[in-house]
């Protein structure tokens, strides 16, 4: 149980605050309620862009870093199709040093010309280096036009093109920004060494004066359901032929979420799972194989992927991962596997929150969704799932209909 409490300044920005006397250090957490899917279809790769921005300067910090050296802290961030999150690690005597270097920047960036042409530079080098020019580096560039249709989960974060940030001006970073970047449109955690007066004072201090923006209106289209399976084959210089499999599933606070999630962990997580154990251990078609859940908070994707033994047909792996999903469609799910699926997602969640940081995050990303409280929850709500309710996801989401399939050929 991670315990907290929270307050709202006049400007609407949302602060949480989670004390632990047992650390010498503090978190703060600024997590912005905008990711790849605000994103103009004609204009993507913003959000990711817009962390690196943020590390560019504002108005009265020409360089992001150094202060924050000189007090032994650090920092970093990341961006996701839901949302973009930045955060400082530091001893907790210097908690200040936070509050006035990210309050500096979410009042106004520099808006440097140089340094937007600097940042669009190692924006679009990390393109081609992750997603061009790595083996099966463009995996998720075309699965996610096959599976989403309609939604904007449909480009990656990094953006569907590279001419999208070439061509970014400082007019569309400086509407970007004053759209997104707004304290009404943020939540703060500050989690460490800290009191709750003592965060007051400072966010008050250093958040409140701020001025609040109009709120972004979020009106996403909904991907409607699937109705037909669908398939793409591609061909590239990669050293073994892969398999890529991927169902829609709920949204990561949906009640229906665990039991997906779990069936996810029953076909493919670690060794132990169906998947690596009959696929790659006995019939030895995969050198590598697992399943996961992207976890969106709108409605996201099951994966099934795998890289195959030289020798082995693309089809012929295909048809022995079907013939596993349909043992645990139509078959009964033992009650001791079920319980090591469970058991194994319920450490996963206490041992990530051994470290201050993520549980800051963990905070910051429910109280993002609507209910801080549901963090507290997630090992109540993994317990509560059946064998029956996972079969019964098997069931709605494993169907022929709800696949899209991609087949990544070796040249």
């Amino acid at each position: 149980m991670i315990h907290f409490e929270h307050f709202v300044l006049d400007n609407g920005l949302k602060v949480y605050v989670h004390e632990d006397p047992t650390s010498p250090m503090a978190t703060v957490n600024i997590l912005y309620n905008v990711g790849s899917r605000d994103e103009d279809s004609k204009k993507t790769g913003f959000a990711h862009l817009f962390e690196h921005l943020m590390f560019g300067g504002s108005k009265n910090i020409p360089v992001y870093d150094e202060p924050l050296q000189k007090v032994g802290g650090e920092n970093n961030a990341f961006t996701s199709p839901d949302i973009t999150n930045y955060y400082i690690t530091l001893p907790s005597a210097n908690l200040e040093t936070a509050f006035w270097l990210e309050s500096d920047r979410m009042l106004g960036l520099s808006f440097d010309p140089t340094v937007l042409e600097v940042q669009q530079k190692v924006v679009i080098e990390e393109f081609k280096q992750r997603y061009l020019n790595q083996p099966y580096g463009d995996v998720w560039l075309k699965l996610r036009p096959l599976a989403y249709k309609v939604h904007p989960y449909q480009w990656a974060t990094i953006g569907k093109d590279i001419s999208h940030i070439e061509n970014a001006t400082l007019d569309d970073v400086r509407h970007f920004f004053y759209t997104h970047y707004v304290p009404n449109n943020a939540i703060m955690v500050v989690a460490g060494n800290v009191t709750l007066e003592q965060v007051k004072q400072l966010s008050k201090k250093w958040f409140e004066p701020i001025p609040a923006g109009k709120p972004p209106v979020r009106q996403l289209p909904q991907e409607p359901v699937q109705t037909e399976a669908r398939f793409l084959e591609t061909v590239a210089d990669v050293p073994l032929n892969a398999l890529y499999k991927v169902y829609h599933m709920p949204g990561r606070f949906s009640d229906d979420y665990y039991s997906a999630d779990l069936l996810g962990d029953v076909l493919g997580r670690g060794k132990s799972s169906r998947l690596y154990q009959k696929l790659l251990k006995e019939q030895a078609l995969f050198t590598g194989i697992s399943a996961h859940v992207s976890g969106s908070l709108d409605p996201g994707l099951l994966v099934i992927s795998g890289s195959l033994n030289q020798g082995v047909a693309l089809e012929e792996a295909d048809a022995a991962i079907d013939a596993i999903l349909d043992e645990v469609i139509n078959q009964p799910l033992p009650e001791e596997e079920v319980t090591k699926v469970k058991n194994q997602a319920e450490s996963t969640l206490v041992f990530a929150e051994v470290e201050l940081l993520t549980r800051a995050m963990n905070l910051a990303y429910a109280a993002n969704a609507g209910n801080a409280d549901w963090m507290n929850q997630e090992a109540e709500r993994i317990q509560a799932v059946t064998p029956d309710a996972i079969q019964a996801m098997a069931k709605q989401l494993l169907r022929r209909e709800n696949r899209s399939t991609l087949y990544y050929r070796a040249a």
